[in-house]
């Protein structure tokens, strides 16, 4: 557990060559131990600059340094104990044009000799990622909160700003943020108490309230704008008192139904509004021809909360009919497995489909054994299932927009706090190492107090007035 280590802590700075230089050093023959751990990833052409810092309390290092190498570009970034290996963002870039991959050596003092770990490599994939990420920050806790927001953050350096918080909403829950098709002028997102409803923005339009029977969540955008497929959910959340998972969140009730911008009303079919069924999750195929969707039998709640299996299922729908199939198609069927799923999501270049797996329940994200899955996108069954990280906690999901990369939201470092992790998924389906989005505070993740909640990339900055709320 991260917490338990004692973090050597160092705020880097650097400094004239003719002061710090490449030393002698013995090797440790030992992995560098670093949070974040960015050793041997494979990283966007236009990440912002990894930060990290040394968890080597055993070592006892002093006048730490790290040696960058790229291509003719050698660059040695030092320390003062305080906030990390920070390399600025000029010499970062100076690295990424030199080559594709970048060799870091941390060398330190110890006893009065140096001595240095094993070298690793940052690699560096032409593959390009959307400058700006979206999430909520929220108390990990979800039940109770004091502030929270919708915040942007630039991917290719460490701006963030908030475009909503609750201090403008009379303290009021946000949640569900969505784009169409990555575009930042076309979104909508949910408020809660106060103010409560679904809220849009098309363009340069004013934020506009949906008029809706009920509240609607778990939004996917169809891509012709038209349409938005939600689920009707009533939710309900219990804490445990011994099980592993703190957190269990259920659904009493849910439907899918698809809203029509336009005319201002709901396409529906009783194929996905039964009374034996809990359907939930709605998420489009690339071409909008097809909504996918998770389906599980109605059990008694909460008494068999640990009863409820969620499937992979699919229908058809006609954008110009403005009708469903009449028939549902069951892809996955947790009623053989006794697994469960959720978030399943489209890459948008119509290849690979991507959802989490658990034991039990919808609500993946605090549970410990959620991993996720990929099968592809044109199958019929999940023989072809694969488990793209298998010993990497995760739970929601999104695609970039040129279907290389997704960030997840995990708990993997402590258990109690989601952060956004990145990784790479080339054309085939191989998927390289996840790292976390880098800050300019090595520390920084240690310091938060907030969760990154539905993270979701766009290809430019998100610009909301409140006058329609």
């Amino acid at each position: 557990m991260i917490k338990k280590i004692l973090f050597v802590m160092l705020s880097a700075f650097v400094l004239a060559a003719c002061t710090l230089h490449r030393q002698e050093a013995e090797p440790l023959r030992q992995s560098a131990p670093l949070f974040p751990d960015y050793a041997d990833v494979l990283l966007p052409v236009n990440i912002s600059a990894p930060t990290f810092a040394l968890n080597d309390s055993a070592n006892a290092l002093e006048s730490v340094q790290a040696v960058f190498s790229s291509g003719s570009e050698t660059i040695i970034v030092g320390s003062d104990d305080t906030d990390g290996i920070c390399i600025s963002e000029a010499d970062w870039h100076k690295l990424v044009a030199a080559s594709h991959e970048i060799t870091v050596t941390i060398q330190g003092e110890k006893n009065g000799k140096w001595v240095e770990y094993d070298a690793f490599k940052m690699n560096i994939s032409p593959d390009s990622i959307d400058n700006t990420l979206v999430y909520r920050l929220i108390e990990p806790g979800y039940e109770v909160w004091n502030e929270m927001g919708i915040y942007q953050r630039s991917v290719e350096n460490y701006d963030e700003e908030a475009i909503i918080t609750n201090r403008q909403t009379d303290k009021g829950c946000m949640n569900c943020h969505s784009f169409c098709n990555y575009n930042p002028e076309q979104l909508m997102f949910h408020l809660r108490l106060n103010h409560a409803g679904t809220y849009m923005k098309n363009g340069k339009a004013r934020l506009r309230k949906l008029v809706t029977p009920k509240s609607l969540v778990y939004p996917s955008w169809h891509q012709s704008g038209r349409f938005i497929a939600f689920s009707q959910n009533d939710t309900k959340q219990m804490f445990h008192t011994t099980d592993r998972n703190r957190i269990e969140v259920f659904d009493f009730s849910s439907d899918v139904m698809v809203y029509d911008l336009e005319a201002d009303t709901l396409i529906t079919t009783p194929l996905l509004m039964s009374k034996t069924k809990f359907e939930t999750f709605p998420s489009w195929s690339a071409d909008g021809r097809t909504l996918y969707f998770c389906s599980a039998d109605s059990v008694k709640i909460p008494d068999d909360y640990d009863q409820v299996h969620y499937s992979l299922c699919s229908i058809g729908f006609d954008a110009e009919k403005k009708q469903f199939a009449d028939s549902v198609h069951v892809i996955y069927d947790a009623r053989q497995t006794q697994k469960s799923v959720s978030f399943p999501r489209c890459s948008p270049d119509g290849r690979h489909l991507v959802f989490t797996l658990s034991d039990y329940g919808n609500f993946s994200i605090w549970h410990k054994e959620a991993r996720l899955m990929m099968i592809p996108a044109n199958a019929t069954t999940a023989l072809e299932m694969v488990s793209i990280l298998p010993d990497f906690r995760a739970s929601y999901h999104s695609w970039s927009s040129n279907s290389r990369w997704m960030v997840m939201a995990s708990r993997q470092d402590d258990g109690l706090y989601t952060r956004p992790y990145i990784v790479h998924i080339d054309a085939d389906g191989k998927v390289s190492k996840p790292f976390l989005l880098p800050q300019s505070d090595a520390a920084y993740y240690l310091r938060t107090m907030k969760s990154y909640n539905i993270p979701e990339f766009t290809r430019g900055k998100v610009n909301v007035t409140l006058d329609g709320i």
